[in-house]
């Protein structure tokens, strides 16, 4: 049986602790149009330009009208018309009609609903009780100006973003875009398309990544498939150290596999090879390169995804500045079937 509970793996809570008390955000940001912000993170606060909404407005189609004037069962005469875009500037005599959305005339301070007035050839009754205020939203009443409506840190999304263009603000400060460049060890590889010759299996890995990356935002470097050879291996991790800030790479972290991988990364920076108590997985490497930080997948495609999903998102989210991102939740689930348990290790089951 496959036990975990040696002294050499370390808990998933530990891996993932030790990384991120290495890490911190990028500094470098940008301006960008909110057409082009989508999943980027803000790098300072958004500070409101305006009052939301911008003056006091009806929230009812009805007639704005003056409290003191009313009185029991006696008509108003309507004196002018107001519409969302077209305000009232007369003089308000007595009442005006009111379409929701458009400003409330001067004087008037309540707006009752059409559905509560009678109307006919004297003026307008109404039959309601009318408090002051009433079906007026109030300037300022959803967000004030210079109010912080984003911090730093969001991910701007179909939310965020309509909230930003209703202020009118045109572009918005964010963290720059993760750099990272990714590629593949193994003289088996091949790449997906090219004819397999013997003993060769296809490169899924570095395509899994590729679009996992592209899915959270990252600028992807593709250097594709590197062969186990120390001039090319030091070559790669070299061009990939000069051009990103996240180097992946896919194979040669499992024992017996690393030699070549092993001396140049110790050539190059500081990273440590381990063992994870997770199930697939085990094999992971992490450290820093001279300037960029590493992280080394296994070469199992279910396993490098695992790792993935489990180490390297949260080690990019924290590079990105996201500081609401988060581990999805654990779940407690009753399974159809009886499931083999690896001692010692935290397992992860496919399911749906």
């Amino acid at each position: 049986m496959d036990h975990c509970s040696t002294s050499d793996l370390i808990s998933l809570e530990q891996a993932l602790d030790n990384m991120l008390s290495q890490l911190s955000p990028l500094q470098q940001t940008e301006s960008i149009t909110l057409t082009a912000a989508a999943g980027r993170i803000t790098a300072t606060p958004v500070i409101s330009p305006i009052d939301v909404p911008p003056f006091d407005n009806a929230a009812m189609d009805g007639y704005a009208v003056r409290i003191a004037e009313l009185h029991a069962n006696a008509p108003l005469l309507v004196s002018g018309k107001a519409f969302a875009g077209v305000a009232f500037n007369g003089s308000a005599n007595s009442c005006i009609r009111i379409m929701t959305g458009a400003p409330i005339p001067a004087g008037a301070d309540a707006v009752i609903m059409q559905e509560q007035a009678e109307v006919d050839e004297q003026g307008v009754r109404f039959n309601a009780v009318v408090h002051a205020g009433q079906h007026i939203r109030l300037a300022g009443e959803d967000i004030r100006q210079g109010a912080e409506v984003l911090p730093a840190g969001v991910m701007l999304g179909a939310t965020q973003l309509p909230l930003l263009a209703s202020l009118g603000v045109a572009k918005v400060q964010v963290i720059r875009k993760l750099k990272v460049a990714i590629f593949s060890t193994g003289d088996e590889l091949q790449p997906i398309g090219q004819p397999l010759q013997p003993g060769q299996i296809y490169d899924t890995n570095r395509f899994a990544v590729h679009l996992m990356l592209s899915q959270l935002g990252c600028e992807v470097i593709d250097l594709g498939i590197i062969r186990d050879t120390p001039n090319a291996l030091r070559a790669a991790f070299q061009q990939a150290d000069s051009q990103a800030d996240v180097v992946i790479s896919s194979g040669g972290v499992s024992v017996g596999e690393a030699d070549y991988t092993q001396q140049i990364l110790d050539e190059l920076g500081q990273v440590n090879f381990g063992k994870l108590a997770i199930k697939p997985c085990k094999p992971f490497a992490f450290g820093k390169l001279s300037k960029a930080w590493f992280c080394g997948l296994p070469g199992n495609p279910v396993s490098a995804v695992l790792t993935f999903y489990q180490l390297v998102q949260p080690l990019l989210a924290k590079l990105a500045g996201h500081s609401g991102w988060h581990l999805p939740p654990r779940l407690t689930a009753r399974a159809l079937t009886p499931l083999k348990k690896t001692p010692g290790c935290l397992d992860f089951q496919r399911g749906v």
